[in-house]
């Protein structure tokens, strides 16, 4: 059988806590009334140490569970939140996964479309290597909107090229349109709507309608030969008027995930895309559509591959591990919105040495140990003298990645005293399976989850924030692994 273009793998994050909505119109339904209609269900919120590199990271890990990252020649991340205006973010995310340094990497921006853009360009040159392609989304809004009610957190990830795929693909198109439904200027926060219903009904219904039955005649793909159609717009009835537009089954439709996730911007084409592969069969025809100054519509079919996929960290698993928030004012802090008195004790400078970084890339961010070939003691950080008990062997180290590795608590402390984003900070010593200690900060941790012997997994986050220099720092922790 001759090898197919198309869907090796996929891995979704969604960040853990949920903020209710009703929590939302509580605090602002006296300025606001109008919301009330909004506030049922909840949406994914970031914690104060994930953005849209971490979370990316985190779906990437996912989705490599079961490959070989040797093997992947190409990696781009989408995202309109990206931290930096002028630094590689998918670099970043190429030293947390500790891929080759052979990997050409690059960030795609600018549209609500990037991420499903850029999945059309990967698979069109999958015959010339395995590519992951990641989106991560983390949005502001102002307080009392309607985006700050629909809007979530989260990142996706989809491993393409040629070899035993799980969706053959069957073909792609675009078109590029300055329909502006929206904007945000590069010094802005916060996105500019228009009109809802002119927004609908031209730009959702209209175009997206027009797109799509041009590519599916163009793809030769009937409308009742569409088992999965992925319209990733969470305004009520959007979905079921294309479909209608066009011809499919509304059955056909994968649900938007309005009420439990929220829309997740740029990521959201591959979250939803990534829930239709966990339900769908072999088989099955699945059209992915992404909208944003234009229209991609990228067909697939899945092959008797998909079922053979191991069990991974999909939407269903990113979903069950929720833990629901109705703390609004810690939201508005953890996104800048609220100026909260931080205190003397975080007046410190956060100043990260670009050589320093640079020296100790693979420690700081792919937490890249050492392993001593003559007494096979692990140590972090690496150095040239072995930490043996009893052979200080020098010279000897080879590197040893951690971070796939699970660990166990030895000792922790929950501390109120020094400044912290989320009070109390938690932290202490952890022993990693097979040899190797360290210390280290802990995310996700609540009072009841954290003990001595708990099973904890390596986390990337961020560290700290160099707000005089304006620089994000980046390092590893670790969460409960439940």
């Amino acid at each position: 059988m001759t090898e197919a273009s198309g869907i090796l793998s996929y891995g979704v994050y969604l960040p853990r806590k949920r903020l209710q909505r009703a929590a939302i119109h509580a605090a602002n339904g006296w300025f606001a009334p109008g919301l009330e209609g909004l506030a049922r269900g909840e949406r994914t919120i970031a914690d104060w140490d994930e953005d849209s590199v971490t979370m990316a990271v985190e779906a990437a890990r996912a989705a490599l569970e079961d490959h070989d990252r040797q093997s992947i020649t190409g990696l781009s991340l989408a995202s309109t939140t990206l931290p930096f205006a002028d630094r590689l973010n998918a670099g970043i995310v190429k030293e947390a996964l500790n891929l080759p340094d052979d990997v050409a990497a690059y960030d795609l921006t600018g549209s609500q479309r990037a991420a499903t853009s850029g999945l059309a360009q990967a698979l069109q040159a999958a015959g010339r290597g395995v590519h992951l392609a990641l989106a991560g989304e983390l949005r502001k809004a102002r307080p009392a909107s309607e985006a700050e009610m629909t809007q979530g957190d989260g990142a996706a990830a989809l491993l393409v090229g040629r070899g035993k795929v799980i969706a053959r693909h069957l073909g792609s198109r675009s078109v590029t349109i300055d329909f502006v439904d929206h904007y945000r200027m590069t010094r802005s926060d916060f996105d500019y709507h228009w009109e809802a219903r002119w927004i609908r009904d031209e730009g959702y219904l209209c175009m997206i309608g027009e797109a799509l039955r041009d590519a599916l005649g163009a793809m030769d793909i009937a409308v009742d030969t569409v088992d999965h159609l992925i319209v990733p717009v969470t305004a009520r009835g959007v979905g079921e008027g294309i479909a209608k537009r066009v011809g499919i089954r509304s059955q056909a439709l994968i649900d938007p995930l309005l009420q439990q996730v929220g829309d997740t911007g740029a990521a959201h084409p591959l979250l939803m895309l990534s829930a239709a592969l966990e339900r769908a069969k072999p088989g099955q025809v699945i059209v992915l559509i992404g909208f944003g100054q234009g229209v991609d519509i990228v067909a697939f079919e899945t092959t008797a591959a998909l079922a053979d996929l191991p069990g991974r960290r999909g939407v269903a698993s990113a979903l069950d591990r929720r833990m629901p928030d109705d703390n609004y004012p810690r939201y508005l802090f953890h996104r800048g919105l609220l100026d909260l008195d931080r205190g003397m004790r975080a007046e410190f400078d956060q100043k990260q040495p670009g050589t320093t970084l640079w020296r100790h890339r693979k420690a700081v961010l792919g937490l890249v140990g050492g392993r001593c070939t003559q007494t096979g003691v692990v140590q972090f950080p690496k150095s040239d003298v072995s930490v043996g008990r009893n052979d200080h062997a020098v010279g000897t180290q080879q590197d040893y990645p951690l971070a796939e590795l699970p660990a166990r608590i030895v000792t922790y402390t929950a501390d109120r005293l020094t400044y912290s984003p989320a009070p109390p900070s938690y932290y202490g010593v952890i022993d990693f399976e097979g040899g190797g200690r360290m210390m280290t900060e802990f995310a996700d941790a609540t009072e009841d989850q954290i003990e001595v012997g708990c099973a904890m997994r390596m986390v990337f986050r961020i560290k700290a924030f160099d707000e005089q220099r304006d620089f994000v720092k980046y390092f590893w922790k670790a969460a409960p692994a439940n």
